[in-house]
């Protein structure tokens, strides 16, 4: 039984499995917050020009700021956090210490004095975005992302980690869109309310990061397994200046396909989040209907969840990344032959959704391997700096969506006065919404080919081993 029991604790590959059914709700708990904290940034504009009485283009401009400067402060927070001291327990470390000020700033947030003014109140609402996207958020995010990295050196719990992120991110999001207007309007639909119900959510987040902050302290991480890092304890890695940081990730061909892989799946999240609303509107005449796909899309997104784990088991994480891609473009191609065709907008539209859910819990999973990959080539992890450049790509990427979007319906010639769409106008809507998302899952699947980490990585790890065992025999 005792050895049964041994056996239980390594993975197929022979990495050692250290994660535990708490841990995975504690980082449940921590994705949950930092999708909290997300999701809510989103639903600012509406806050800003509905509810405080922004001028709508001063909006425009403080949301646009806050991004490019949060995207930049990624790469900035990773080399800071990879300089800090504490060997991998650090990371956790670091989320601890901006968990209650990240709840303060939520709540400050709602707290726009436009009593002081246009001027004061969009420096206000610039200055607490930055401190929420740019500060607080990137400085949790990224050192959370590293814990996937050091927490275990398996696959499958690191596939399993990704599953659960999803869902709590995913989670977040739901719980945002569907009760930050109800709730709100039922405590009265003022600027008030918005506090109050700020409030609440400061006291969630802190919440939550607390207990994943708590399990983290107590937790054993592979690092603590002696006979996982050549027969010692995991010394303190010592820090690779920002410059030299960089020239190795550019040198990495798995971080760069990473890289693109995040920053072009940004683009299309992006695109397809508002797209379908101007597909509605234009090609079925009537916009509402969006809400109905979204919520048709709710059960495909949790039977996606369900079956996601089996699949990335089955098939391992590059099948299931490919897979994925070739999925989301056959079903993005019927609709080319059948776009006025609504029964085939939404079967395909929740196909594609549906196939892409497992990629999207491996993508931490991808970067923990590039990061493994970055130990054997340079004896040098430099986990947040690769996590923090990756998550550039994706804010990077949600910027360009949006930017994108707006190009194919300027080509287009988009007119938003008119009572139907013009032959210009519905070509450019079938561009951003079929044609587009065809050549990107194509173009991505040919990418990802080369990427074949996957199979080489015991016998990296294997050779990271001896050489450490190496330098500790002498």
């Amino acid at each position: 039984m005792a050895k049964a029991q041994t056996a239980d604790r390594f993975d197929s590959a022979g990495a050692r499995r250290v994660m535990r059914k708490r841990d995975y709700m504690a980082d449940f708990s921590g994705q949950m917050a930092l999708g909290l904290m997300a999701n809510l940034v989103g639903q600012l504009s509406y806050f800003y020009t509905d509810k405080v009485g922004l001028a709508t283009l001063s909006v425009g401009v403080v949301m646009a700021v806050s991004k490019v400067i949060d995207a930049v402060t990624d790469v900035i927070a990773g080399n800071i956090i990879d300089h800090s001291k504490g060997g991998d327990h650090k990371y956790n470390k670091w989320m601890g210490a901006q968990a209650i000020p990240a709840a303060i700033t939520v709540l400050l947030m709602f707290t726009v004095p436009i009593q002081a003014g246009q001027g004061a109140a969009v420096a206000y609402a610039l200055i607490t975005n930055l401190l929420l996207s740019a500060v607080f958020y990137t400085f949790i995010a990224t050192p959370f992302s590293a814990i996937m990295v050091v927490r275990t050196r398996s696959l499958a719990e690191r596939g399993s980690m990704g599953l659960i992120r999803a869902v709590g991110n995913y989670g977040a999001g739901m719980i945002i869109s569907i009760i930050t207007v109800p709730v709100t309007s039922m405590l009265g639909g003022t600027q008030s309310a918005w506090i109050k119900y700020g409030a609440v959510l400061a006291l969630a987040v802190l919440l939550l990061f607390g207990i994943c902050w708590n399990n983290n302290r107590k937790a054993k991480y592979a690092c603590d397994y002696a006979d996982d890092n050549g027969g010692a304890a995991e010394e303190e890695e010592s820090p690779v200046p920002f410059k030299e940081a960089i020239v190795m990730l550019f040198k990495n061909k798995y971080w760069l396909i990473v890289l693109a892989f995040n920053l072009i799946t940004a683009i299309t999240s992006a695109v397809a989040a508002s797209g379908g609303t101007y597909y509605c509107r234009w090609i079925f005449g009537n916009e509402t209907l969006v809400g109905m796909i979204g919520a048709a899309g709710l059960l495909a997104t949790i039977i996606g969840f369900a079956v996601s784990q089996p699949m990335i088991s089955k098939l391992g994480v590059k099948k299931t990344i490919s897979v994925s891609l070739l999925g989301a473009a056959l079903f993005a191609g019927i609709r080319c032959f059948a776009p006025t065709n609504f029964i085939v907008y939404v079967i395909t539209s929740l196909l594609g959704s549906f196939i892409q859910i497992p990629m999207m819990s491996l993508y931490g999973v991808l970067t923990a391997m590039t990061v493994d990959y970055n130990e054997w080539k340079y004896d040098r992890k430099m986990v947040a700096m690769s996590g923090g450049a990756i998550g550039f790509g994706n804010k990077v990427g949600n910027g360009l969506g949006a930017l994108v979007l707006m190009i194919f319906l300027t080509i287009g010639g988009y007119d938003a006065t008119l009572e139907a769409a013009t032959t210009s106008m519905t070509w450019s809507i079938y561009a951003f919404s079929n044609f587009m998302p065809v050549v990107i899952n194509l173009v991505m699947f040919f990418i990802f080919r080369g990427f074949d980490l996957e199979e080489k990585l015991p016998q990296m790890r294997a050779e990271v081993t001896a050489r450490k065992a190496g330098g500790s025999a002498q």
